[in-house]
């Protein structure tokens, strides 16, 4: 998955780190789910299998728990669009508790400001996502975190 993060636009660093908390995580978010429906493209199954599957890793408890995972590897830079991200997030559905959510949208905004200035680094953090480690029993939401 080497060249998943390929950006169709170049943004200047200055321009990004403009950007809320919460439009990185807009970004992010859309770069997460694209790399989990990527991920689980084989091997080959019927489309509702994949939408399960990618429901299962999109929603914020299983973000929140890949996040655990990334925070040794993270740099204190990434560990402070972490802190922003997750200060910005808005109330959350009812069904998630609000402190995971607030680590989902941590993780998106991390994704996002990643994929706009440093795809390189945004994919050798992807690669270190672990699929299998999300719990079966993790209560299921209806729909993904936004």
């Amino acid at each position: 998955m080497h060249q998943f993060p390929h950006r169709c636009h170049s943004f200047d660093l200055a321009e990004v780190q403009r950007l809320s908390p919460v439009a990185l995580a807009y970004v992010g978010d859309a770069v997460y789910e694209l790399y989990v429906r990527v991920h689980c493209l084989m091997p080959p199954k019927k489309i509702r299998a994949y939408h399960a599957q990618v429901v299962a890793q999109v929603r914020a408890e299983s973000q929140a728990q890949q996040l655990r995972s990334l925070e040794p590897h993270l740099l204190p830079a990434e560990l402070e669009i972490l802190r922003r991200g997750r200060n910005a997030a808005a109330r959350g559905p009812k069904r998630v508790d609000p402190a995971i959510y607030q680590q989902a949208t941590g993780l998106e905004a991390l994704l996002g400001y990643l994929y706009l200035t440093d795809p390189d680094r945004l994919a050798e953090l992807l690669e270190k996502l672990s699929f299998e480690t999300i719990s079966a029993d993790t209560p299921m939401v209806s729909s993904h975190h936004p």
